[in-house]
């Protein structure tokens, strides 16, 4: 693993994050894309409006933080592993309960899972990959 290699992967990571979380939080602000990507009408309630609106700038608060990173791949690597856990891990606990608790369909969570799998992959084997090569250079340096 070489210095080019290792800043390539965290950058593919960084703004795939960057482009699905900016896509979620789309999604989080128009009540169509929600109904669209996830099966149910949202709750024209304020409290609902409120908590969502929230989460959404979270989400665009966390695009951000993936493009920040970018700008110094291999300082900035730790976010990819937060990203993974809490985030995602959270994200996924949430979604298992309303599969369980009927408020969302699993035909609809299956796709977002297989996605949230592959990032999970892809930001973990970048994170490897990146501590494998300054392990690599601090000792042949």
């Amino acid at each position: 693993m070489n210095k080019h290699n290792a800043e390539f992967w965290l950058r593919v990571s960084y703004w795939t994050g960057a482009i699905v979380d900016g896509i979620a939080a789309m999604a989080m602000l128009f009540p169509t894309l929600t109904k669209f990507f996830l099966g149910f009408e949202p709750i024209p309630d304020p409290a609902y409006r409120f908590a969502i609106n929230m989460g959404a700038a979270l989400m665009l608060g966390w695009t951000v933080l993936l493009l920040w990173a970018d700008q110094d791949p291999l300082a900035r690597k730790g976010v990819l592993l937060i990203t993974v856990f809490p985030v995602i891990a959270g994200i996924v606990g949430m979604e298992i309960y309303a599969v369980a608790s009927e408020f969302i369909p699993l035909s609809k969570m299956v796709p977002t899972w297989a996605l949230q799998i592959l990032l999970i992959f892809l930001f973990s084997a970048s994170y490897l990959n990146a501590a494998r090569y300054e392990q690599k250079d601090l000792h042949s340096g």
